[in-house]
């Protein structure tokens, strides 16, 4: 039996994604940078690195 793994965002590292349309499995989104596209993460260490990026990037704005 596979482990289910969790999926994140490559743009913000966030957790909240999901596919826009179910009949179009390659197409994500994310519920917090508005993200799109058929790459996602699933390499939970490297998704905090880009999540902590992210925000520092986006406290400077």
């Amino acid at each position: 039996m596979k482990a289910f793994k969790s999926k994140f965002c490559p743009n913000c590292g966030s957790a909240n994604i999901k596919w826009v349309n179910p009949q179009m499995w390659s197409i994500w989104q994310c519920g917090d940078c508005g993200y799109s596209g058929a790459v996602i993460l699933e390499d939970g260490k490297m998704a905090e690195e880009i999540k902590k990026k992210y925000n520092d990037a986006n406290k400077e704005k």
